[in-house]
Formats: C-alpha cells, structure tokens, sequence
C-alpha cells in the first residue's frame, strides 16, 4: 500500500506543476490580445503568491483537523476549477479573480505532501516527487506550444490543462481510503496529535530564518525563469513565442532531470552534497546566460539552470524533520513553503518592472544576484546547523 501511495501522492504533484509554468509561457500572447504592458503578469503572480502562502502558514492546523489526503484531494480540485476559470477569462480582472483559488490550492497540496514524503519515505522519494512537478510543469509549455497557434489559442492549452488536472483531482479523491491503510492506522492519529507552533515559536529555532533565505532565493530563481524566460527569449532575443514555449519547455525538462538525478545519487551522497552539486551547475549556466551568446546556447542554459536549480528545493524540505525535529516538522515546512512563495511572489513582479523600464536584458544578471546570496546562505546555514 506505501508503494501505491507514493505514486498517487506523485501523480498529485504533476498536477501541482502544470498550472505553475502556464501562466508565464502563455503570458505573451496574453497580454498581447488583451493589450496590456508585459509587467502586469505581476498582478496574477502576487495574488497566487499571496494565496499560497496563506495556505501554506495555515496548513498545519488545516491537516491536523481534516489530514493530508482529503486536503490534497480537495485543493487539487480547487486549481481545476481555477483553471477552466482562466481559459474563459476576458480580462486581466476576471484572471486575478481566479488567481485566488489557484493560489490557496497550490499552497496547500505544496505543503501537505512535502512533510508527509520528508516523514514517511526517504531523500530519494522525495527528489523524485519534485521530479514528478517537473514533469508537470513541462507538459503545459509543450501543451501549449502545439495549441497556441490554433483556433483556440492559449485559451485552449488552458482547457486542457484542466482536463488533466480534473483527472487528477479524481484519483486523489478514489483513492482516499489508502492513506489509511499504507503506513498503519496510527499514520492518521499522529497527524492530528502533531505539534503545532506558533510562528514566534518558530521564528526562534535556530537556523530556520536562514532556510527560509535559501527557499526564497531557490525559488525566486526558479520561477523567474519559468516566468520571464519566455518573454526575455520573444523580447531580447527576438524568438518567435511557439518556439519560445519550446525552448522553456526544455528549461523544464532540465528541472525534471535535475531533481530525477538528485533521487539517484541520493542513494549515496547525502542531501548537503547533492546540494552543492547542483549550486554549482546552476552557477555555470547562470554565467554563460550573463554572456553575449546565440539563442541555441541560451536555450542550452536555460535547460542547465533547471538541472542544476532543481534538486535544491527537494533537498532543503528533506533537510526540515532532520534540522528541526518530526514533531514539528509540518509547522516548520509550513513557514518555509511560506517563504518559497515570498520569493515566487517578490521576484518576478521585480524582474517584470525591471524588464519593462530597463530591458529584458536585466534577466540573465536579476538572476545571478538571487544565486550569489543563495550561496552565502547556505555557508551561514551549515554553520548554524552544524552540518
């Protein structure tokens, strides 16, 4: 029953990944038919941010009261829903307005399954659900490249989005009765008798200010790229936005190659030195992007920023029961996610005013700055730790 589980709990995060690279790949012709600047994603982004993290802080109580599977069945069914919303809309209002329920949704299933898989399975598990939100979030790009240019346009790559995403949300729903029977009866009970901090509470264990740094700046990477990668690609660098998609598609991809390795090595390395492995990748890419380069070396970049960035998330929620103790876990993995969602909201509205008033050239550095103080972080970190 633990193995069934875990692909169901894998499925899910799929479904998490597609609505998270939608957005951001579909935003150029977005914003072009609705005649709007390219800053105004920011708008979207914020109030899904906004909404994550209002879920994420509240989760601990929310999954104590109703537990991880009924929660991560009925957010998944709210993103659906937020999803056909926004293939419908027909103004930038009527996408803000849905942004709300995508928001709280994602939050949710985020932070749920993140401290259930840190608790219940091992550093290898854990890298590849991550590697399982990237495939979720390489299927809207490549949905979207093959739709974009038909009588649907965008609107239909977000129809499709929620068929896949309401399949989902059904598995989730069929296959509650397993939660209870996978990892034993008291599975359940101790979700509810778990310990739930208040955030002062947290705020004061050592080291978890500094995890929050390296959450926000990972983050604020990883979605910056997901984001404005497309519109630097179109706006800089002058590629059509069909092959634009294309090329985030790959960026994606290297995510979800990333995070599959992590779940190999795991196996022998542990997650500090997975960690470090793949800064250093995501250094290299992010200095040749810096560079005057052809768009198929940028495009290579993109993919390389992806495998190196994409076990560090994985890898720091592993580190979380480890760090700061099982019984506190879901409360400490609830500010983090929190935190993720500061720099998912912060960093690519700046990129977007940035991009608008200087140049979509700002990218490759914007970037290069959240790494540098990644870096730094993580020195700081292992200090405190002792780790």
């Amino acid at each position: 029953m633990a193995t069934i589980l875990l692909i169901v709990i894998y499925i899910a995060f799929i479904g998490l990944g597609i609505p998270d690279s939608l957005f951001g790949t579909a935003w150029p012709a977005i914003y072009t038919e609705f005649e709007l600047p390219i800053s105004f994603a920011s708008f979207v982004t914020v109030i899904i941010s906004c909404g994550t993290i209002v879920s994420s802080v509240v989760s601990a109580k929310v999954i104590r009261r109703f537990g991880t599977d009924k929660v991560s069945a009925f957010s998944t069914a709210m993103t659906a829903a937020a999803l056909l919303g926004f293939s419908y809309s027909g103004n930038l209002i009527a996408m803000c307005l849905f942004a709300v329920p995508l928001g709280l949704g994602a939050g949710a299933i985020d932070t749920a399954l993140n401290n259930y898989v840190a608790l219940h399975y091992s550093a290898t598990h854990m890298s590849f659900l991550h590697c399982f939100y990237g495939i979720g979030v390489s299927v809207s790009p490549y949905v979207l490249s093959l739709v974009i240019n038909g009588t649907y346009g965008w609107r239909g790559g977000y129809k499709i989005a929620f068929g896949i995403q309401l399949v989902i949300a059904l598995i989730l729903l069929f296959t509650l009765p397993i939660w209870s029977k996978a990892h034993g009866s008291g599975n359940t009970s101790a979700e509810k008798e778990m310990k739930v901090l208040t955030f002062r509470e947290i705020i004061q264990i050592p080291g978890v200010t500094l995890m929050w740094g390296l959450f926000i700046t990972s983050c604020a990477i990883e979605y910056t790229c997901g984001g404005w990668g497309s519109t630097f690609l179109v706006e800089y660098k002058h590629v059509l936005p069909e092959h634009a998609a294309k090329i985030v598609m790959y960026y994606y991809i290297g995510m979800a190659l990333g995070r599959f390795l992590s779940g190999v090595l795991a196996a022998r390395l542990n997650s500090w030195q997975i960690i470090k492995i793949g800064q250093c990748i995501l250094g290299a890419a992010l200095v040749t992007l810096l560079l005057p380069v052809p768009t198929a070396l940028s495009a290579a970049s993109l993919f390389m920023v992806g495998l190196g960035n994409g076990p560090l998330f994985p890898n720091f929620n592993y580190l979380t029961p480890q760090n700061f103790g099982e019984e506190v876990s879901q409360s400490v993995i609830g500010t983090q996610m929190a935190a993720s969602y500061v720099g998912i909201m912060a960093a690519p509205a700046v990129c977007g005013i940035l991009g608008q008033t200087l140049s979509m050239g700002i990218f490759p550095i914007y970037l290069f700055v959240f790494y540098f103080i990644m870096l730094v972080t993580t020195h700081s970190v292992r200090k405190i730790l002792g780790s």
